[in-house]
């Protein structure tokens, strides 16, 4: 299957196309959690439209970058504790990043009302570039099955031509009520 994208690289400057298409799912002022931030292209998004945003990743040049935008910490979630264990948040985002034994982490950091959007490489991508280990790709429907708690609002699966690659993507939210002085919003809004 074949999926259109508008942006202009996976890991460049520029937020991705996939956050930017669904992120009108998340209630006004949510904080947002970003996993793996980099260099904090998805946290300024977020802070330039009033979301308190947080992110993590273990390079401390990129958690300094990233740090213009929001709270940062520098910390491997890879072999250190998860640092948000009990925390929730309106949304999580996710980009360019797999590491299986946090994904239950990931999406228990989605509070009741809150979305998931989570991109990554799939399967099929070792065909076309980097990274090519399986440990780095999902495999067809993985992304689904950890998301089962939540609801699925866009799943795709498939290659992206620009520049080229195999992905797997989803936005889904956990049914529940949002916190207080998060309004109700509509799940299939156009834009």
């Amino acid at each position: 299957m074949a999926m259109k994208d508008a942006a202009p690289s996976h890991g460049g400057p520029e937020p991705s196309e996939w956050i930017v298409r669904w992120s009108h799912l998340l209630a006004p002022e949510a904080a947002v959690l970003d996993v793996a931030c980099g260099h904090g292209r998805h946290m300024r998004w977020f802070a330039a439209r009033g979301h308190a945003v947080t992110g993590v990743d273990r390079s401390a040049e990129a958690a300094e970058a990233a740090g213009a935008f929001g709270r940062v910490l520098a910390a491997d979630i890879e072999s250190g504790p998860w640092p948000f264990a009990g925390q929730a948040f309106g949304a999580v985002v996710v980009t360019n990043y797999l590491w299986r034994p946090r994904m239950a982490d990931i999406v228990a950091a989605v509070a009741p009302g809150g979305v998931l959007l989570y991109e990554t490489f799939a399967a099929g991508n070792e065909t076309v570039g980097k990274p090519s280990r399986p440990d780095f790709l999902l495999q067809p429907g993985e992304l689904l099955a950890a998301c089962q708690a939540l609801r699925v609002v866009a799943y795709e699966d498939g290659f992206l031509a620009e520049p080229a690659r195999f992905v797997q993507r989803i936005a889904a939210i956990r049914v529940g009520e949002a916190s207080p002085g998060q309004p109700g919003r509509h799940l299939l809004q156009a834009n």
